[in-house]
């Protein structure tokens, strides 16, 4: 089977009529759509909103029953005066338009103007004045976040960016904190039905400490679950306090209104549910570095304390000698021939001597006990007294005292030391207890 290079004379086409290139085309039918169609405005709602690095501004304008595609030019963008909220209902100033490249119609925006908001962003004022109403979004109902929770609940779904953002954050923060995941759908018609359920499960499991709900972002569309009532209504509800992280950080919902905590992403919100471990280790090393030293001092002032008292303690055998000397002289005297009187005195004398010696005997023990005191004092502060109940000093390769067994590598020489002796041992391997 052929087929001729032109149509038949006969076949109602003109023989020389031009062949027009796709780009020809839609060069023409923008020509034809700018020149027959005037500027008008046109009154509707913003979705889908784009806010372009070279200032631009795309977005869709749409009612109840169509959209178009629509572009604002930087130039004329920056003399609004203000950023179009998405949900927003605007009047504005258009030039049709066909975008050759893809043959896209579509309508140049020339100015806007606020006509009224639209009936989403309306839905959306209403239901956050009646929950404020109540008391819902109060600050003051927000509960604290706890600063070391043992696990963590995640509502999202388990396809969802989000997700994975979480535990890959969880994971190189806190992989001590264990993750559950209560998936739903977090877009769609029965995607608040089913975030109401995941929380209902949740609560009911009564397994976390914290609970996040979170969602990458989208249009208000997309987000609109987050705006439900019921949804609301459980996040308050819940028996442990709720992390909102939905959309970006220009997104709000009413799920961030009523939550203990908004992050501005779900990776903030991974961020604020727990503090990292090496924060937590971190503190631990400086409070055991500040007992070190307090314990040191309190064994410096203990020791000065008994240097003072050893230098005030005067040796109860010397005092003893001075007053024997004392006494012998006195006896001396008295042993020489005397009247009845003196005779009576000297009897005196030995008596008191032996009142003397008596009280000497008790001073020299009260004197010793309190040695034995101070003594007894300075062996329990001694650190190497530690040693008998089992303890060791362990010193690594360069001597010096060992105190965290990451600092050690596998082959290292080590020095033991003992209540009794010393042994030399080799590194294995190192753990840490946390």
């Amino acid at each position: 089977m052929s087929f001729p290079d032109q149509a038949p004379a006969d076949s109602g086409f003109p023989a020389d009529e031009p062949v027009l290139s796709v780009a020809q085309l839609n060069r023409r039918v923008a020509r034809l759509l700018e020149s027959g169609v005037p500027r008008l405005w046109v009154a509707g709602e913003i979705s889908n909103f784009t806010r372009a690095a070279s200032g631009h501004w795309y977005f869709s304008i749409k009612d109840e029953s169509a959209a178009v595609r629509a572009v604002m030019f930087r130039g004329r963008a920056q003399t609004v005066g203000f950023v179009p909220e998405i949900g927003g209902r605007y009047e504005f100033r258009v030039q049709v338009s066909l975008y050759e490249p893809r043959g896209d119609y579509q309508v140049q925006v020339e100015a806007l103007r606020r006509a009224g908001r639209g009936d989403l962003h309306e839905a959306f004022l209403r239901l956050k004045e009646r929950l404020g109403r109540e008391g819902l979004i109060d600050p003051d109902r927000r509960r604290a976040i706890p600063a070391m929770p043992r696990t963590v609940g995640v509502v999202t779904s388990l396809a969802a960016a989000a997700l994975r953002d979480v535990l890959s954050v969880m994971a190189r923060r806190a992989p001590h904190v264990r993750v559950i995941l209560y998936p739903s759908p977090v877009q769609g018609r029965e995607a608040a039905a089913q975030l109401c359920q995941a929380l209902d499960q949740a609560a009911a499991r009564a397994e976390i400490d914290v609970l996040l709900l979170v969602r990458g972002g989208g249009s208000l569309e997309d987000l609109w679950c987050f705006n439900d009532e019921a949804l609301a209504r459980r996040i308050a509800a819940s028996p442990v306090p709720v992390i909102s992280g939905v959309g970006h950080e220009t997104d709000f919902t009413i799920a961030d209104f009523v939550a203990d905590l908004r992050a501005p992403t779900p990776t903030a919100a991974a961020e604020l549910c727990c503090q990292s471990r090496d924060q937590w280790l971190g503190r631990v090393r400086a409070a055991a570095d500040d007992l070190a030293r307090a314990q040191r001092r309190r064994l410096e002032y203990a020791g000065m304390r008994v240097d003072r008292a050893a230098a005030q303690l005067v040796s109860p055998a010397q005092r003893l000698r001075l007053h024997r000397q004392r006494l012998d002289a006195a006896i001396q005297r008295l042993a020489q021939p005397m009247p009845g009187r003196m005779r009576q005195q000297a009897q005196d004398v030995r008596r008191a001597g032996e009142r003397l010696q008596a009280g000497m005997d008790r001073l020299l023990q009260r004197g010793r006990h309190r040695l034995a005191v101070s003594e007894g004092a300075l062996q329990a502060l001694d650190p190497r007294a530690v040693l008998t109940r089992g303890y060791a000093i362990v010193r690594g390769p360069a001597g010096g005292i060992v105190k965290n067994a990451l600092d050690l590598k596998v082959d290292a020489r080590l020095d033991i030391e003992f209540a009794q002796g010393r042994a030399q041992a080799t590194v294995i391997r190192t753990d840490t207890l946390l």
